[in-house]
């Protein structure tokens, strides 16, 4: 089973200095800031996804890349942009989630094919429409006109992408998309790209589902799926399952969600073997929208805050040095979240204490627990929640291999 970690430009700097929060002023972004493949060992994944709407924008905008960076993009390719090891494959889509609301998809399939090729992927998924809407296949429902509509359009722009990689001798692996609304319709979708020529398929348009759902999906299509066709997950990422995924022909899939989770999480911040842990949050007086707006309406004084979001760093980095005790942290960021919180939201006090008490990052194996020590679980920048879901990764590639794929 292989992991795909999708691309959003997500890239942390060695040499970001965690106790003053700044850059080197010698640093070069693109030169001298890492992927998660070059800051954890082993690399956290088998290959990486790139969208062409996060490369090239699309219907709702420029992309993650900046014009110098699609330009280099486009001139090294996706190995030498991403400084892949041999080991790491490379799979292209459309990012269909990006265009989601349009009647049609915003690209033609000649300049699909262009990006795929000239950037050198080693896969390239065909042009998709997403059907955001589920049926059981017990039920009598009827889908929607909207979503015949774009399985039908997926279908033909399928046809007419493999098509075209004939045509032209393309050089990476064409893989066809299948969208459907339930059980059936996938297997339709699946049966009609195979019929193409298709011997890997990706599954879109079920991030929404439960896992039950995907199950009664895969199991509709063991009944069509030839012996040697693939099948790729995309935005799926439910290792509890993934055993049982495999028994239907899954052998791919990609996700951020493990990422994500490190700074868009509610609780689960920080991953271990076991469980999750929620991170610490110490927002920056400077930088935090929502904080420099109280100080700006007179709600709270700025010293005070600067004060009290001092005393927390101090306790954590003490802490860690066991130079202090839990009660004394707690306490300090007990100061700053009634300051930052005020009385009518909810705290994290009772889930600080679980983090800090057990202290996961201390046993933690991957190297940047063991170079950052507590800042990994400080919910604060991007440096430190980046590097926190860069430990998640490892996390999820731990469980990867630990699981029996037969």
């Amino acid at each position: 089973m292989k992991f795909y970690f999708p691309d959003s430009q997500d890239l942390v700097s060695p040499t970001y200095d965690f106790i003053n929060d700044e850059y080197s002023p010698y640093r070069v972004r693109q030169r001298d800031d890492v992927y998660a493949h070059q800051a954890v060992t082993p690399i956290p994944y088998d290959g990486i996804l790139v969208s062409k709407a996060v490369v090239d924008g699309s219907m709702k905008g420029a992309g993650k890349y900046s014009a110098p960076q699609r330009e280099r993009f486009y001139r090294l390719g996706v190995r030498n942009f991403f400084r892949l090891p041999d080991e790491c494959s490379t799979i292209g889509d459309c990012g269909a989630f990006n265009y989601i609301d349009e009647e049609r998809p915003p690209y033609e399939v000649d300049e699909v094919l262009d990006f795929y090729g000239r950037c050198g992927f080693d896969a390239g998924i065909s042009i998709d429409h997403i059907i955001f809407g589920y049926i059981p296949q017990e039920s009598d429902q009827e889908p929607e006109a909207a979503w015949i509509n774009r399985q039908q359009i997926s279908l033909a722009l399928a046809e007419k992408f493999l098509n075209a990689t004939k045509k032209t001798g393309v050089r990476f692996q064409p893989v066809g998309a299948a969208q459907g609304w339930g059980p059936n319709s996938y297997a339709h979708s699946v049966q009609e790209l195979q019929k193409m020529g298709y011997r890997r398929i990706a599954l879109g348009g079920m991030v929404p589902l439960k896992s039950h759902e995907i199950l009664a999906c895969l199991g509709a299509i063991d009944s069509v799926r030839n012996i040697d066709t693939e099948l790729h997950l995309l935005g799926i990422n439910r290792v509890e399952s993934m055993e049982e995924f495999a028994r239907h022909g899954v052998t791919s899939f990609d996700s951020t969600s493990a990422f994500r989770q490190a700074f868009m999480d509610d609780r689960n911040n920080y991953h271990s073997a076991t469980g999750s842990y929620t991170a610490i949050r110490v927002p920056q007086v400077d930088a935090n929208p929502a904080l420099k707006r109280l100080i700006l309406s007179g709600s709270i004084s700025q010293s005070q805050a600067i004060a009290a979001e001092r005393a927390c760093l101090r306790a954590l980095r003490e802490f860690d040095r066991e130079e202090t005790s839990l009660e004394e942290v707690l306490s300090a960021l007990e100061t700053y979240e009634s300051l930052v919180l005020g009385p009518k939201k909810k705290s994290y006090l009772a889930l600080y204490e679980r983090t800090l008490s057990d202290a996961p990052w201390r046993t933690c194996p991957c190297a940047l627990c063991k170079k950052c020590g507590v800042e990994i679980v400080i919910f604060r920048g991007t440096e430190r929640n980046k590097r926190r879901g860069f430990h998640n990764l490892t996390v999820l590639e731990a469980k990867m291999r630990s699981l029996a794929f037969t």
